[in-house]
């Protein structure tokens, strides 16, 4: 039955391989559940209910598209993205989290309709390779920053802005995660990060900083602190609109770029080495990310760790929905996940950054044309504290310096188009002041 509904002997693996397969997805991105929370808590939302939605909404997702897209891809809510909800959204433009769950609904559902009218290749191509990879470094650079921050290494300073604090238990403590995560890689071990956020907690514990849980596992799972939260006319206003492009732009090149790669890894290219089903896996993506701001929870995209499974042999739907599957049972732990702190899951958003950073090598510097629109993406994500001003710089410096080199038809009728939606997104909030 398996094997007719997987077609598991047509792409040359088994059950066993594809069980082995979507383990090792789900210990590689694990550590979403404690990371995903800990970030949008920051945003004033519930931490209990955001573990149980992360694993309730990644479970969903990657089970959908084993089933409908017989894809060994994992999907869950999205580094980058869940800093772009809490810290660009919500903290940087105070908007209440209930409207920013609104921004990303609309994101989602244009995403949908354009993947469904043929609309997305158009946008992909309007954007320059060099840009889309500095986009991943300046987010990257972004999640490291937050990081650092949450580790307590690097905190605020009256003249300097940041400065490096002393070095306290707590510290220490995530500064041994931090290493073992490190080491680990190193080894190509899989789950890593989780291994590092485990033992990080196991040292708090240990030395008294954190209070152990009367219970371990609880069946009482309620998500009702954010589910069904989400302010969908709240987030239809002229100066959120920047934001639900940038949210939804971001989904779709992260999305496509992962899914470009690993289904090619698992054979699913055709003779021409177009991916089979990919239309498909971007409106599972585009609908992943709706489902998951009615439950309470920041952009859902198809997850680069699901390389991890690919590369123990996953070919098929099997692999992603044993990922699932047992995303679904660690929602039953969220009483253990509740307790790690801050510090524990810090050193895995600064590996995440690191590995986000590494797109840097795709970026063509030796054209200033080129070098400085990604330069400034890149700075003004990190400075700024707002991916959707670094894109804006980024897009409108692109533009010009196009111009000013005379090269105006090497720029796609689309890039103008987000062109002068980031410069309303800068004259908008000016016009308001002005009135």
């Amino acid at each position: 039955m398996l094997d007719k509904l997987f077609k598991l002997r047509a792409r040359n693996t088994s059950v066993k391989t594809e069980i082995i397969a979507g383990t090792t997805t789900f210990l590689t991105m694990a550590y979403i559940i404690f990371v995903n929370p800990a970030i949008l808590a920051d945003a004033g939302m519930d931490k209990a209910a955001l573990i149980a939605v992360t694993c309730l909404v990644t479970a969903i997702s990657t089970i959908v598209t084993g089933l409908a897209a017989n894809a060994p891809i994992a999907m869950a809510p999205g580094m980058g993205l869940n800093a772009f909800f809490a810290y660009t959204l919500v903290i940087t433009q105070k908007i209440s989290w209930q409207t920013a769950l609104g921004v990303v609904f609309l994101s989602g559902l244009f995403f949908l309709v354009l993947t469904l009218v043929g609309l997305r290749k158009k946008l992909v191509e309007a954007i320059p390779a060099s840009l889309i990879s500095a986009i991943s470094v300046g987010i990257g650079l972004f999640i490291t920053f937050i990081g650092l921050q949450n580790l307590g290494i690097v905190k605020g300073h009256p003249i300097t802005l940041v400065q490096a604090a002393n070095l306290s238990t707590t510290i220490m403590i995530g500064l041994a995660g931090l290493i073992v995560m490190i080491f680990l890689e190193m080894k190509k071990v899989k789950g890593s990060l989780l291994i590092g956020i485990i033992l990080a907690t196991v040292l708090a514990a240990t030395f008294g900083k954190i209070n152990r849980p009367q219970t371990f596992i609880s069946a009482d799972i309620s998500i009702a602190a954010v589910a069904l939260r989400l302010d969908i006319l709240g987030a239809l206003k002229w100066g959120l609109f920047g934001s639900i492009f940038t949210l939804m732009f971001m989904d779709m090149f992260d999305s496509i770029g992962t899914l470009v790669a690993c289904c090619s890894e698992a054979k699913m290219a055709d003779e021409n080495g177009k991916i089979k089903q990919l239309d498909t896996l971007l409106a599972i993506d585009a609908g992943a990310t709706m489902l998951g701001a009615a439950l309470g929870t920041s952009t859902t995209t198809s997850y680069i760790e699901s390389a991890a499974g690919i590369e123990e042999g996953g070919r098929t739907g099997l692999t992603a929905i044993v990922t699932g599957m047992l995303f679904l049972i660690a929602a039953l732990f969220v009483p253990i996940v509740g307790i790690v702190p801050n510090y524990a899951t810090a050193p895995a958003l600064i590996m995440v950054g690191l590995f986000m950073i590494k797109e840097v090598k795709r970026i063509d510097f030796t054209r200033m044309e080129n070098a400085f629109p990604a330069f400034i993406i890149i700075i003004m994500i990190a400075l700024s504290y707002s991916i959707s001003t670094g894109l804006a710089f980024g897009f409108i410096s692109f533009v010009i310096l196009r111009t000013m080199a005379g090269k105006v038809k090497d720029v796609k009728p689309v890039m103008w188009i987000i062109t002068a939606l980031s410069v309303l997104y800068f004259v908008i909030p000016l016009a308001s002041k002005g009135s």
